[in-house]
């Protein structure tokens, strides 16, 4: 099963992956009807490997698929989905343990910056975040001649890029002109509203979660209250929560969670919004401009936790808020200890941008493995506790080079 945001690539992955697979699609509801009728012995015969497109949209076909696989191990399918809310209850219930789960995001810094013939480079982030010694290898990354390097040069006009306009494959085409690229992220979201959110809200009453997103995405990076943006857009707090799920769970944004010493707190306090794509965020907000600093704290957060959900790292994300005022933007937890980021979009990062990650340590139950101020700013910077380091994010985000 290959989940992901609507127009990410799903498709072309998975027929170019499986070029021996009938591909098949279920969007149209005729096809639906058709398909529909089918008994495991049908599908043997008639489309022994498959890849079946939109398969949330007849949630029924998990059980005979789950017939056909018990019946011959050896059938294989490829199921391709946008929306992991209409299909998550019906793979655990019908195909638990025999179905793999993989996600797929807007394309990373790291694959934007990709070799000629596709070859990707090792990622830093994911190195340092793996590393046994992690602050030994930001150690190891302080030399001053980087910035000079024919790879950090090409991640850091990729990442312009993808602050001007996010990650979605179509708008890396070669020949798309702005407008081109404006008038798609106004059509993606249409056809996210009219397609995904009617199959997720069973109803056609689109107005009030159109409401609702536009005004988190207004809020992203920000702590989200469910009764204020509720009276916003004009709808209950449980509805709002309901629609913030269905956010995330189409791939359009992740609810960030608290962090506290105290695990059940953790699952109360409210949480921090971050849109997963860029473009697509300043779409919604109708912003053409620079970024601003919320904008520019989601890109890097959203950059870190898709590559984390991409290759499976045993870390949970949270952010972190104290009642005087101390917050850190990303809280990576890892079983030895925890891994603590700032975002600031300076392009000068100066001793005050660090100063809610010196003397961490005495908040946290488990070691403060290292800390890390990403921004804007050419040139490494380390600072007095010596576990703080300070590193432009094209160049943790992009490729070893």
């Amino acid at each position: 099963m290959l989940t992901g945001a609507r127009q990410v690539g799903k498709s072309t992955l998975a027929k170019a992956a499986f070029p021996g697979y009938t591909y098949l699609d279920l969007d149209a509801p005729m096809d639906r009807e058709r398909f529909s009728k089918l008994g495991p012995e049908d599908w043997a015969q008639r489309y022994p490997r498959a890849i079946v497109d939109e398969v949330q949209k007849l949630p029924e076909l998990f059980e005979t698929l789950k017939a056909r696989f018990d019946r011959d191990p050896q059938a294989k399918y490829v199921l391709l989905g946008s929306s992991q809310i209409l299909m998550a209850k019906r793979l655990q219930e019908s195909l638990s343990g025999r179905v793999a789960l993989v996600e797929m995001f807007p394309l990373t810094l790291l694959e934007r910056v990709a070799g000629p013939d596709g070859t990707l480079g090792e990622s830093r982030l994911v190195r340092w975040l793996q590393s046994p010694t992690p602050l030994a290898l930001l150690e190891s990354w302080r030399d001053p001649l980087f910035p000079s390097s024919r790879g950090f040069a090409a991640s850091s006009q990729a990442w312009e890029d993808m602050l001007r306009w996010g990650g979605m494959p179509f708008l890396q085409a070669h020949g798309n002109t702005d407008e081109d690229k404006m008038g798609w992220l106004s059509d993606y979201q249409k056809t996210f509203l009219q397609r995904d959110v009617l199959d997720l809200t069973e109803n056609s009453r689109l107005e009030p979660f159109g409401r609702l997103q536009a005004l988190a995405a207004l809020r992203t990076a920000q702590t989200i209250q469910f009764a204020e943006l509720g009276r916003g857009a004009s709808i209950a707090a449980p509805t709002v929560q309901k629609y913030l799920r269905y956010l995330e769970m189409s791939y359009q944004a992740v609810l960030l969670p608290p962090w506290f010493r105290n695990q059940e707190k953790r699952l109360s306090k409210m949480p921090k919004i971050h849109f997963l794509d860029l473009g697509i965020l300043r779409a919604l907000t109708g912003k053409r401009g620079p970024v601003d600093g919320a904008e520019y704290e989601s890109a890097v957060v959203a950059e870190i936790l898709k590559m984390i959900r991409t290759l499976a790292l045993p870390l949970k994300p949270h952010f972190l808020r104290t009642s005087d005022g101390r917050e850190v933007d990303l809280l990576l937890e890892r079983d030895d200890g925890y891994f603590a980021i700032e975002v600031k979009m300076s392009s000068n990062v100066a001793p005050p941008d660090a100063r809610h990650l010196l003397d961490l340590q005495e908040l946290l139950d488990k070691p403060l493995l290292a800390s890390l101020v990403l921004s804007q700013d050419p040139d490494p910077k380390w600072f007095a506790d010596r576990k703080t380091f300070a590193f432009p994010a094209a160049f943790l985000l992009g490729p070893e080079a």
